[in-house]
């Protein structure tokens, strides 16, 4: 199965959370927060969103970061996705 995301939303695939602090504390599950960097995985075809003409800024493979609360969690065939709006994207990883 694939996701084909409509208008302008983003299908992200959350990247792996941090085990451990960078003073070496390891983190129980519970106090690992939600990792905010991910990978496109697909893009919508933008278009008139509200009046408005949404042009994509991303594509399938670049990494970013986006808010912190925003988006649906969705899990198709056991892994697990993000799909968010275009502007719920703060900013790409180069």
């Amino acid at each position: 199965m694939k996701l084909v995301p409509l208008f302008d939303k983003v299908v992200l695939k959350q990247l792996v959370a941090e085990e451990t602090t960078k003073s070496g504390i390891v983190l129980p599950g519970q106090a690992k927060e939600k990792p905010q960097q991910a990978e496109v995985i697909a893009v919508g075809p933008g278009g008139v969103v509200d009046g408005k003409e949404i042009t994509m800024q991303v594509k399938a493979g670049d990494k970013v970061i986006y808010s912190k609360y925003s988006g649906t969690d969705v899990e198709v065939e056991e892994e697990k996705y993000v799909i968010v709006k275009q502007s719920d994207i703060l900013a790409v990883i180069e």
